[in-house]
């Protein structure tokens, strides 16, 4: 089955446009919510006292984040993606308000678990929404309309954080998101309703429940060991990963089996790559080049415009085949990661990390909206919430352990030597991500 007729999308008819706004509106908020709160934390765990338990915060919600999803893409599979959808929403909504009055460190990591649960629960629904309520032709102009969703929260989000946390409370970054939520939800609602009855009956699998809580513990675990050198609790990360994503994930996709399992592969090997490089970035051009917080920022800003050009670019386009695109945009990644290595020494020319951070912005952009849309083509009904819940796992996972390694790498050699070496190690493994996908994702889209 190939995607060949180009076709204006009918996203935006007058039967889908309240239904599409609410699904980008609703994955936008979760973005600015993810994006908003790093630069709020320090402030919050300094009224609330709590500086010592300061990354818990993020790892309870990461933790969190990871089990919804798998129990998201069950509950979709069995029971259809409207009740998933309505409890994400209510987990989501409580956790804003609980964390928006929270007195004590306990109540803000209370709310920001639930704020997790809501938000796996939500992504993944989303994604089976999308698969009933889209015709195949109009999905890869909706992958790229969720993949730009995610830019203004990344341009604006740690902006207006910073400044309502500075200037009026940083309890806003919660608790304003919340009628905005409510009208996501409600814009939703319409969908919801026309959705078709759900009967497919999705296979047995074993251990899902416990898969699911030690993939939870074991990716927060493999941060927390990876960014403070935790050696033994690495150690229990890997016992505890190891069995879940063989049960998490579709066979075969650590070995990048054709169809379905490299294309899962591939989201984890896009997301950790890229954030791995540019989690560095702004410190080389802080540390090495003198540039101030806000100059060192403006690349990562320039590469979110990068993204969503080339992932609305990629949507217009449906005559091109997913897997050349995405195959383009592992080649994309991989040169601007290995070129910004030349940033690295004091004498490199840093004024060139603009230009080339957005280029592997583009082919990120090119790439994970491609992803989905083979993902999705190559989802029975009865599966497609846990091939969409094991494409989020693969994006988490991926991204915990190539941030984590490349901390590793860079405290343990000078900044310069420690970036150079994960800047070319990065851009290797993407090559070996285009020359995975291509024929072998191809099976996708074959009966």
């Amino acid at each position: 089955m190939t995607l060949t007729a180009p076709r204006p999308s009918r996203l935006w008819s007058p039967d889908r446009r309240w239904p599409t706004t609410g699904i980008l509106l609703l994955v936008t908020l979760l973005a600015f919510e993810a994006m908003g709160v790093g630069t709020a934390m320090p402030t919050m765990v300094r009224e609330l006292e709590g500086e010592a338990l300061y990354a818990w915060p993020f790892l309870a919600n990461l933790a969190a984040s990871v089990i919804a999803t798998v129990f998201s893409g069950r509950l979709s599979d069995r029971r259809g993606p409207k009740p998933a959808v309505l409890i994400g929403v209510a987990l989501f909504l409580v956790g804003l308000v609980v964390a928006g009055v929270a007195e004590t460190m306990t109540v803000l990591l209370a709310g920001r678990v639930l704020q997790g649960l809501g938000a796996g629960f939500l992504i993944v629904a989303i994604y089976v929404v999308i698969a009933l309520a889209y015709p195949e032709a109009d999905r890869p102009a909706v992958f790229g309309a969720l993949s730009a969703a995610w830019v203004v929260p990344s341009l604006v989000g740690p902006a207006v954080a910073g400044w309502a946390t500075e200037h009026l409370t940083w309890r806003l970054v919660f608790l304003a998101i919340v009628p905005l939520v409510l009208i996501g939800s409600v814009l939703l609602v319409p969908v919801l309703r026309k959705l078709p009855p759900h009967t497919a009956t999705p296979p047995v699998r074993r251990f899902l429940p416990a898969a699911a809580l030690a993939a939870g513990a074991g990716v927060a675990s493999l941060s927390w060991a990876l960014q403070h050198r935790t050696w033994w609790l690495l150690a229990v990360a890997v016992l505890l990963l190891t069995p879940a994503v063989r049960i998490l994930l579709p066979k075969g996709t650590l070995t990048a089996r054709r169809g379905l399992p490299v294309t899962i592969l591939a989201r984890g090997l896009l997301a950790g790559t890229f954030f791995a490089v540019e989690s560095f970035i702004p410190l080389t051009l802080t540390v090495v080049h003198g540039y101030s917080p806000l100059e060192a920022g403006i690349p990562l800003t320039v590469s979110a415009l990068g993204w969503a050009g080339a992932s609305m670019w990629a949507s217009r386009h449906p005559e091109i085949e997913r897997y050349t695109l995405v195959r383009t945009g592992f080649l994309f990644t991989a040169t601007g990661m290995a070129a910004v290595t030349l940033i690295a020494p004091s004498w490199g020319p840093a004024w060139l990390t603009f230009f080339l951070w957005a280029v592997a912005g583009a082919g990120m952009g090119m790439a994970t909206s491609s992803v989905g849309v083979l993902m999705m083509a190559a989802s029975p009904e009865q599966d497609r919430g846990f091939n969409s819940a094991a494409l989020q796992i693969s994006d988490m996972l991926g991204s915990a352990t190539m941030i984590g390694l490349g901390g590793v790498l860079v405290l343990a050699t000078a900044p310069t030597a420690g970036v150079v070496v994960l800047n070319l190690s990065m851009a290797a493994l993407a090559v070996v991500g285009a020359v995975l996908t291509g024929p072998r994702m191809r099976a996708t889209l074959e009966p």
